[in-house]
C-alpha cells in the first residue's frame, strides 16, 4: 500500500511479503508497471516507480480505496461515496478523517448561516493511524510522520476567535493535530509541514476547545488523545454509554462532541 508519494516517481509503501524485499529489489505491479526497492524506514520501503509514469497516473488507473483493516470486504462503489468527505480536495492520505463523513453540504451550509465560520485544513492521514501501541512504555511508542497544510484564512480565523473569546472546534483528530502541531512549534501562520505528534493525557492543549470526533480502536493513539483532550474518566463513561445503547463505532460509526477539560491547558 502507498503510504506517501514522495515525487512523480518515488514513495513509501507498506509491503507485505514472505520475505522482506532488499534495497535493489525488484516489484512486479499491475499493468506491467515495475518498481525498485531504494531502502527501508521502520515499516516501510523506500520505493521508486520506473518508466516515465507518475506514481498518480499509476494509482489513478489501478488504485483502490484503502479500507481500515478492521472493515473486511472490498471498497465497492458505495465506498467510493461513503468513504470520503465532501470537502476533500487533495489527494494524499490512506484513510477518510472519518468524523467530516458526518457533515453534508446542506449541514455546511446550516452552520455557516448561524454564523459559524467554517474553515479548512489539510492532514494527509498515513497508515500509521491504525498502529495499535504494543509497548508498555508509551513514550517509546514511534508515530508516523505525516503532512499537513495550515491556510492562512484558516490561522487568522482561529487566531480572531481566540482574541474574542470564541470556542475553536476541530472536526476529527486529523484537524486537532494539525492546529496542535502548528501551535506546539510556534507556526501561527500559512505553511506546510511534517508532524509526527502523539498527544497523550497529560498534553497541553492551545487552540482546540472542543472536538467532534467517532469512537474509535481501543490501544490506539487516537484513544489516548481523545483521553488528553476530554479526561480519561469522562471516555470510559462515554463508551461505556455508547456500548450499552449500541452506537456505532469505528469510520462508519457514529460520532460524539467533547469538550476539552480545564487541566489539558496552561
Amino acid at each position: 500500500m502507498i503510504d506517501r508519494v514522495l515525487s512523480e516517481q518515488e514513495a513509501y509503501a507498506q509491503i507485505k511479503s514472505s520475505r522482506s524485499p532488499k534495497a535493489g529489489s525488484l516489484l512486479h505491479l499491475s499493468g506491467d508497471y515495475q518498481a525498485e526497492v531504494l531502502g527501508r524506514q521502520a515499516d516501510m520501503f523506500h520505493i521508486r516507480l520506473l518508466g516515465n509514469e507518475s506514481w498518480y497516473d499509476f494509482l489513478e488507473q489501478y488504485g483502490q480505496l484503502p479500507l481500515p483493516p478492521y472493515i473486511e470486504h472490498k471498497a465497492d462503489a458505495a465506498d467510493d461515496t461513503r468513504y470520503q468527505t465532501v470537502f476533500a480536495k487533495h489527494a494524499g492520505a490512506v484513510a477518510a478523517p472519518t468524523a467530516g463523513l458526518h457533515f453534508d453540504e446542506a449541514l455546511l451550509q446550516a452552520l455557516i448561516n448561524k454564523g459559524v465560520h467554517v474553515r479548512y485544513v489539510t492532514l494527509h492521514v498515513g497508515a500509521g493511524t491504525f498502529q495499535p501501541v504494543k509497548v508498555d512504555n508509551i513514550a517509546e511508542h514511534h508515530m508516523h510522520s505525516e503532512v499537513y497544510h495550515l491556510p492562512e484564512e484558516t490561522i487568522s480565523t482561529i487566531l480572531n476567535a481566540r482574541a474574542n473569546g470564541k470556542r475553536v472546534t476541530a472536526v476529527g483528530t486529523t484537524s486537532l493535530r494539525t492546529l496542535e502541531s502548528a501551535a506546539h512549534v510556534g507556526k501561527l501562520f500559512a505553511h506546510h509541514g511534517d508532524t509526527n505528534i502523539f498527544i497523550t493525557p497529560g498534553f497541553e492543549f492551545k487552540l482546540v476547545d472542543r472536538l467532534i470526533t467517532n469512537f474509535h480502536l481501543p490501544k490506539s493513539t487516537l484513544m489516548m488523545l481523545v483521553s488528553a483532550f476530554g479526561g480519561y474518566d469522562l471516555m470510559r463513561k462515554a463508551y461505556a454509554h455508547a456500548i450499552d445503547q449500541s452506537y456505532r463505532f469505528f469510520s462508519y460509526g457514529d460520532a460524539m462532541l467533547i469538550t476539552r477539560v480545564p487541566s489539558a491547558k496552561s
